[in-house]
């Protein structure tokens, strides 16, 4: 019982870094504006939202699709565009653009980090070992 719990804890901060991320890579002007509150407040906002929705998926049979990196990129994607839809208000001409885009960047992010971070990261450790000996 502990160890589900911990592994929930663990998928919601992973699911908070991913969408936060792509919410801040897909704002209008975020590179310009990395310093802005209003800007993190949303990226925060949709992070913790598409967090608590990864969550409470845990509980139904769609958990396990995060066991497969695919379809658990496709979910946390498409979590995150829900998520982002909810947070503001699209800047972009097309309202449903920035709330796509932002989704695809979260599926990418966890898509990467699923082949970067798994086994305690062994492929970043042995890049690290090959360049610094």
């Amino acid at each position: 019982m502990r160890s589900e719990w911990k592994r929930r804890f663990k998928l919601l901060v992973q699911r908070f870094w991913q969408p936060t991320s792509a919410c801040m890579t897909c704002m209008p002007g975020s590179w310009g504006n990395i310093m802005s509150l209003a800007h993190w407040g949303i990226a925060f906002k949709t992070g913790l939202l598409t967090g608590v929705l990864a969550l409470l998926l845990t509980f139904t049979p769609a958990a396990k699709w995060y066991g497969n990196r695919y379809s658990n990129a496709l979910l946390v994607g498409s979590l995150t565009a829900i998520g982002d839809a909810y947070s503001h208000i699209s800047n972009y001409r097309f309202h449903v653009v920035e709330h796509v885009v932002t989704g695809v960047m979260s599926g990418l992010f966890a898509l990467a980090a699923s082949y970067l971070l798994e086994d305690r990261a062994r492929r970043v450790r042995a890049v690290w070992a090959r360049l610094f000996g």
